[in-house]
């Protein structure tokens, strides 16, 4: 039987503090039973458990989808190391760690199931076991290099973590990604995922059109508004932990320019500049919830509403309704003759407003003024991604070469 190691953030700090005392069974009688057993041929596995939720609890705080991320890639490892290897994670070598990506890429058949599976389920005070969990989900087609990727970058920051911590000594990771078969070396010319022209404008014209005979669909209006012209990323807009993004949130300078300040990657703030043309959605936006056109100081309100409850609304939530947008998109497409770009736009994620805004303002904004607005560390980030001068530059200059 494969058990799930880790539940959710939330009830990270009950197994912290209950598995090296061994009363795990309080409440994780099942999980307790397949530890126990675990720890028969490998002693060090409980203590070994316990590191790992202390790593998740230190990198989880950051975002949802970093603890999610990876909890799935160390928990699959701890997994394989225990039930394939016999052997605690710490225990094992280079040549063990090239064996579990070649298990990474084709799985056995009993480790997967066809779909997505809760972990846990709540009954009379037992979190218990879903029988059908497994640490993978099949797929007919082989094993992307973004799930290559994931793992191998969870993998060196826990080893990474674990040395600093003195738990070891060794980490194997970089160099075998350093020679591994399965990664491809990707080309230097990688351009974002974008909407085009024509997408964009039925994205926001359809939305925009039906918001007399569908008001709700404002707050569809302002979040595509954000995303886009404001380059955030989904879960800067979003509820979080660590932050609420509320309408105080704006603010004003002395010289009338405005700005958002928002929490970004690493737990970062940055203001984010407001163009005059969001500053008249943002204004559309207030109305339609009753609020003075421009807000002010001490506003507790927040940015994106939820309809029905108090609160902003979650990243699932916010994909939800640019979904919604994204959908209706399609249909006019589709029935203006557009059929190529609507099939494109099928594929489009939240995150591809971000890229489109950003690639259409490189075009007439300083670089540096760009990256900063979107949050980059290095201005060379910014330019990889957007402007690509040294691709650019030497295309220029092969284009004049002589046969």
């Amino acid at each position: 039987m494969l058990a799930p190691l880790v539940d959710t953030f939330k009830q990270l700090r009950y197994q912290i503090a209950h598995v090296e005392d061994d009363t795990l069974q309080q409440e994780y009688p099942e999980l307790e039973a397949y530890v126990s057993n675990v720890a028969l041929s490998i002693p060090e596995a409980r203590v070994d458990l316990s590191f790992l939720y202390q790593f998740l609890y230190v990198y989880g705080r950051k975002s949802e989808a970093t603890f999610s991320r990876f909890r799935n890639e160390l928990e699959r490892f701890y997994l394989w190391s225990w039930n394939i290897k016999s052997t605690g994670v710490f225990d094992l070598k280079r040549d063990d760690i090239e064996e579990y990506v070649d298990f990474m890429v084709q799985p056995d058949s009993v480790w997967c199931s066809d779909s997505v599976q809760w972990r846990y389920k709540e009954k009379l005070g037992e979190r218990l076991i879903n029988p059908n969990w497994r640490p993978f989900v099949s797929k007919e087609q082989s094993v992307s290099q973004q799930t290559l990727a994931a793992m191998f970058t969870a993998l060196n920051v826990f080893y990474k973590f674990a040395i600093l911590e003195e738990k070891t000594t060794t980490n194997f990771v970089p160099v075998v990604k350093k020679n591994c078969p399965y990664l491809i070396v990707e080309s230097q010319i990688k351009l974002p995922d974008t909407l085009s022209n024509l997408q964009w404008e039925y994205v926001l014209g359809v939305t925009k059109d039906r918001c007399d005979e569908h008001p709700e669909l404002e707050r569809n209006l302002f979040t595509l508004a954000c995303l886009k012209g404001l380059y955030l990323r989904i879960s800067e807009l979003s509820e979080r932990a660590q932050w609420s993004p509320v309408m105080s949130h704006f603010w004003q300078d002395p010289d009338g320019f405005w700005y958002l300040r928002i929490m970004g990657k690493g737990t970062k703030l940055r203001d984010v500049t407001l163009s005059e043309d969001f500053v008249d959605y943002l204004k559309r936006y207030r109305i339609y919830r009753g609020l003075p056109p421009l807000p002010r100081v001490d506003e507790p309100y927040p940015i994106v509403h939820k309809l029905r409850g108090k609160g902003g609304m979650n990243v699932r939530q916010l994909r939800r309704i640019v979904q919604q947008s994204f959908d209706l998109a399609v249909e006019s497409l589709n029935k203006d003759g557009f059929s190529d770009e609507a099939e494109q736009l099928k594929a489009a994620t939240t995150h591809w407003l971000r890229h489109t805004g950003a690639t259409h303002d490189a075009q007439h904004r300083p670089l540096k003024h760009l990256s900063e607005d979107l949050g980059h560390a290095k201005i060379a980030t910014t330019d990889q991604i957007y402007i690509q001068t040294n691709i650019k530059d030497r295309a220029k200059s092969g284009s004049k070469r002589k046969l």
